[in-house]
């Protein structure tokens, strides 16, 4: 299995177990998919969303920030900034963070959208979640 397929694997573990709200294989299992990230030869924006989303699993909501800036310094547009940075504000309580996160989201969310990224085709479930939330949260604006 190559580094990328086991840092894949232990993404697609963390998150599902997180969903099934299995909080004690989570922590046991965190460690684990951060150390697999961190020896990829190279971090892409789609390593820089996995990571942060796991951070903010483990509750490391600066860790989540992080990778949202990290993000940020390639493609200032991207959508996984506001994503992560929509769950880091909600874990920290900040409702004008969200609220600006869901705002930023859907401005840039057309012209993203149409540059065809291929990580957002593997995370078009959660964009696709994401856009409704944003939605019914804004009512569209």
């Amino acid at each position: 299995m190559s580094p990328e397929e086991r840092a894949q694997r232990l993404f697609d573990r963390v998150m599902r177990l997180q969903e099934e709200g299995k909080q004690d294989s989570v922590r046991f299992f965190l460690p684990m998919a951060v150390g697999a990230y961190q020896q990829l030869p190279a971090m892409s924006l789609d390593s820089h969303f996995d990571v942060g989303l796991l951070q903010l699993a483990g509750g490391d909501v600066p860790g989540g920030v992080s990778e949202a800036d990290a993000i940020r310094q390639q493609v200032p547009t991207h959508l996984f900034i506001f994503v992560l940075r929509a769950r880091a504000a909600q874990a920290g309580n900040d409702a004008r963070g969200l609220a600006q996160a869901y705002r930023d989201f859907l401005k840039n969310e057309s012209a993203e959208r149409t540059r065809r990224r291929p990580e957002y085709e593997e995370h078009a479930r959660i964009l696709d979640a994401f856009h409704a939330e944003a939605t019914s949260t804004t009512g569209g604006r």
